[in-house]
């Protein structure tokens, strides 16, 4: 049984400073109030890739909000003893560097092996609580298929601090990902608004009216023949599947991506035995490679940063032969 997502319209300019709760149930008749502060304060309620921080958040002109209405009888997440690659930690949050292939959030079909259950697991008494429940308060995601970092609160005045720097989007945050074909110019801005794609609700699009101003900064770091190139993101803006969709609109999709590849198979001449290993690479070859915020506690500027992991890092290997 799947989801049911809901995309509320933009807010206009006279619901702006609007309480959250408040425009919400505005929106949604058929919602209690109190319905939807227990979305919100379990991170149903998202605006581009950004969890909303809590109930009493101000909307702000042209913010729309998903909101994820999970099943009934949606399991409670559970701890689970699972491995986490631990960058940094203190009693205020926690640094990860996620592998590929790791759920960041239980949701529908994924109730299990995410990274909150690891976290319940990793924290225990650690945790003060959120919102006056004993969780990890996760204050952005990457995809399922994205390896890199993440950055983790522990308590309230944690998890309000940080999600107001990503709201503000002054996080700082460096990808590295491998693409089809030589990006041209070599360095370069993209710019484009993002927003809901009007043909398929779990994917993003540029569009012409609508959507949110969304500008990715690029260098090319390597070029590997005609074929694909190791490039470095750093986003100005931080919308949902920006990079995705900013490259693939720029004619260097991602490797390995199977929703905004429209041809998945490089026409570039390659040895048989890397053109099949590039073709069939079997995620998205997007890392979070950096993270830079300022800590809630010491009010420190902190960054992170993290190595490729090991496919990536043979992706590139076996392009650099060519």
């Amino acid at each position: 049984m799947e989801d049911s997502v809901i995309i509320t319209p933009e807010v206009t300019e006279s619901e702006v400073k609007t309480r959250l709760d408040k425009f919400l149930v505005a929106k949604l008749p058929n919602f209690s109030r109190a319905q939807i502060q227990r979305l919100i304060e379990n991170g149903n309620v998202l605006c581009e890739d950004v969890i909303m921080p809590n109930n009493a958040y101000k909307v702000r002109t042209g913010d729309s909000f998903i909101i994820t209405l999970p099943p009934p009888l949606e399991a409670e997440p559970q701890p689970e003893d699972i491995a986490l690659d631990i960058v940094y930690e203190d009693n205020d949050l926690v640094v990860i560097n996620k592998p590929a292939g790791m759920t960041v959030h239980p949701a529908a079909g994924a109730y299990n092996g995410t990274l909150v259950n690891a976290l319940l697991f990793h924290c225990r008494d650690n945790l003060s609580g959120i919102g006056g429940v004993k969780r990890p308060g996760i204050v952005h995601r990457i995809d399922r298929e994205t390896s890199g970092l993440l950055v983790v609160a522990k308590n309230d005045i944690a998890h309000r601090f940080l999600s107001e720097q990503f709201a503000e989007h002054s996080i700082e945050r460096t990808y590295f990902a491998v693409v089809y074909g030589i990006p041209s110019p070599l360095v370069g801005r993209i710019e484009g608004n993002i927003g809901r794609s009007k043909f398929d609700r779990k994917k993003m699009a540029l569009v012409e009216s609508g959507g949110k101003f969304a500008a990715t900064n690029y260098k090319t770091l390597q070029v590997f023949g005609r074929a694909a190139a190791l490039v470095q993101c750093n986003l100005e803006t931080g919308r949902t599947h920006q990079i995705r969709v900013h490259l693939s609109s720029h004619g260097n999709a991602l490797v390995g991506d199977k929703v905004y590849v429209k041809n998945k198979k490089s026409e570039i001449a390659l040895p048989i035995d890397i053109k099949n290993y590039v073709n069939n690479f079997p995620r998205q070859a997007l890392h979070a490679k950096s993270l830079g915020f300022v800590h809630p506690r010491t009010k420190h500027f902190m960054q992170f940063d993290s190595a490729l992991p090991a496919d990536m890092s043979e992706l590139v290997q076996k392009l650099s032969t060519i």
